[in-house]
């Protein structure tokens, strides 16, 4: 049995028990937990809503003179797989583990952009916490990616794995914050590439932020602004990410991490190393064509998908038609012939239209 294999079936064990998990304390919520409970888009309470959540309804109140963040989780799940169905229940558990860690001096200010959590209840499916004054992130900028990898950084070392950097779970009030954690996962940093062990190494932190969201912004600048910039970007982007998997390896060593991560981290490092040197053209299509990809899978796997999953596919078909004896040449392919390529993603397609989700 693989650790993800392992983690689902503990998730599930748990959620199949009685055993309730509780972060914070009921005294200090600024609304009893009676109008918590019953709190609805019409409540005196509610500022306003956001119905989009696949996983959780999300509410901001006001109360106490300030506004809050109340988010319930859907009964039924729109995500239709195991994670998705116990994203609550793991987003309990971290809130709870990384609020012990924020009251930790060593780690306060590292942890800074990782929201605080006032009272959560896995079993009454709430969680609240203050509201974010911030803005979704429109431009990367060297600001904005420094915070956003420090971040990273700091809990890449505790042990912790963010599946979905996805740009919803990200916003933005002049620090970079994260405060969605349904998919982040437990993992060894000394002995394990991620949450599932050395099984998957093509996953790590930077390849989960350029999957779920960066390359998703470079396609638009694509778009709009053409090739150049968005090479331009991706540069700005690797030498922030290069610098800090450095010092996490540094510090990796220094805690006795194994031969093998060690190694790996190295591997990666050296290959972005040598395209800043070299030119960025061939990683960026090899990181591209994997990014778009593996979002396409993720998307038609939880059958959650959106117009940037059709514009994914879109950004595949053209890089197969114009690229696909360098995909080839790059090993991209995985042995199969363009044509068979080409079929995969007209289906693809299809499903694509067919599981669109909204709010």
């Amino acid at each position: 049995m693989t650790p993800e294999q392992q983690r689902r079936q503990s998730q599930l064990a748990f959620a199949a028990s009685r055993a309730e998990l509780e972060v914070g304390s009921l005294a200090g919520c600024p609304l009893p937990l009676e109008q918590l409970l019953a709190t609805r888009p019409g409540s005196p309470w509610v500022r306003r809503h956001f119905a989009g959540g696949l996983t959780a309804d999300v509410y901001q109140l006001e109360a106490s003179g300030r506004l809050w963040t109340l988010k319930r989780a859907r009964h039924p799940c729109k995500v239709q797989n195991p994670d998705g169905q116990t994203s609550f229940l793991n987003e309990v558990q971290r809130r709870g583990e990384l609020q012990a860690l924020k009251r930790q001096a060593d780690w306060h200010e590292a942890l800074a952009g990782i929201v605080d959590t006032r009272y959560a209840s896995y079993r009454q499916g709430l969680l609240l916490s203050p509201w974010i004054a911030g803005e979704a992130i429109a431009e990367w900028d060297e600001r904005r990616l420094l915070q956003l990898f420090d971040t990273l950084l700091a809990l890449l070392q505790l042990g912790f794995f963010e599946w979905d950097l996805c740009p919803g779970n990200l916003l933005d009030d002049g620090r970079i914050r994260l405060f969605d954690f349904g998919y982040m996962y437990r993992f060894d940093p000394l002995r394990d590439c991620n949450s599932n062990g050395l099984l998957t190494p093509q996953h790590h932190g930077a390849e989960r932020f350029e999957t779920r969201c960066y390359y998703a912004y470079l396609l638009r600048l694509e778009q709009e602004r053409g090739q150049g910039a968005a090479l331009a970007a991706l540069e700005l982007e690797k030498r922030i990410a290069l610098e800090c998997y450095q010092r996490l390896r540094s510090r990796l060593i220094k805690r006795g991490a194994s031969a093998s991560v060690l190694g790996w981290l190295g591997n990666i490092i050296g290959q972005w190393h040598t395209a800043l040197r070299g030119g960025l053209d061939g990683l960026y299509l090899r990181e591209a064509w994997r990014s778009h990809l593996s979002d396409l899978e993720d998307d038609l796997g939880g059958q959650t998908c959106t117009p940037l999953t059709l514009q994914r596919i879109g950004w595949l078909q053209q890089c197969l038609q114009e690229c696909g004896a360098q995909l080839q040449r790059l090993e991209l392919l995985a042995g199969r012939t363009p044509d068979a390529w080409r079929a995969e993603l007209e289906q693809a397609l299809v499903k694509a239209h067919q599981w669109q989700v909204g709010g």
